[in-house]
């Protein structure tokens, strides 16, 4: 597990490195979904399981979904065909693809060394998860909520400009 960790751990800082030096908005977000899934690994090899979960499911899957749309809709003119060319060819996926092919190999090592063990499961009621988001993480709750409720408004905006009109 210590080794898992450890090289969960460096192919996070490596893909997070590349994430910011990417001069290509795509590459970077191929880096960063690589950078996301190897801090998940770092969760995972320390028991974390749900955050491991949690990690994959909210950010590497829906938040990099968002930002692929979001890139790709700011990326509208003559030049998108040929940008989209450069993406599609193999060079562009194979640091990624070598990078997440790692965290999958030592992931499914970590699984088949692991004991078969039984783990207990705590049952919480809707009621009770609802009085402890609106009870003591009421500030966080509502600062999460304006967020993306600016999120909302910056992303209206920005799909509803008009091609040919500039803002003053």
């Amino acid at each position: 597990m210590t080794l898992a960790f450890y090289l969960s751990a460096v192919v996070a800082v490596i893909a997070t490195a590349l994430t910011i030096t990417r001069l290509h908005a795509i590459h970077a977000l191929l880096y960063l979904t690589v950078s996301l899934l190897a801090v998940s690994l770092v969760f995972y090899t320390l028991g974390a399981t749900f955050m491991a979960a949690l990690e994959v499911i909210i950010y590497a899957g829906a938040i990099m979904v968002l930002f692929v749309f979001v890139v790709m809709m700011l990326n509208l003119g003559s030049r998108a065909i040929e940008q989209e060319r450069r993406i599609l060819k193999p060079g562009t996926w194979l640091g990624p693809g070598i990078l997440s092919l790692l965290l999958m190999v030592e992931f499914g090592w970590l699984l088949a060394e692991a004991p078969v063990r039984g783990t207990a499961v705590a049952h919480f009621e809707p009621k009770e998860v609802g009085i402890a988001l609106y009870g003591p993480y009421l500030i966080a709750v509502e600062l999460a909520s304006i967020l993306l409720l600016g999120a909302l408004v910056a992303a209206y905006h920005l799909g509803s400009r008009e091609p040919g009109r500039r803002e003053t």
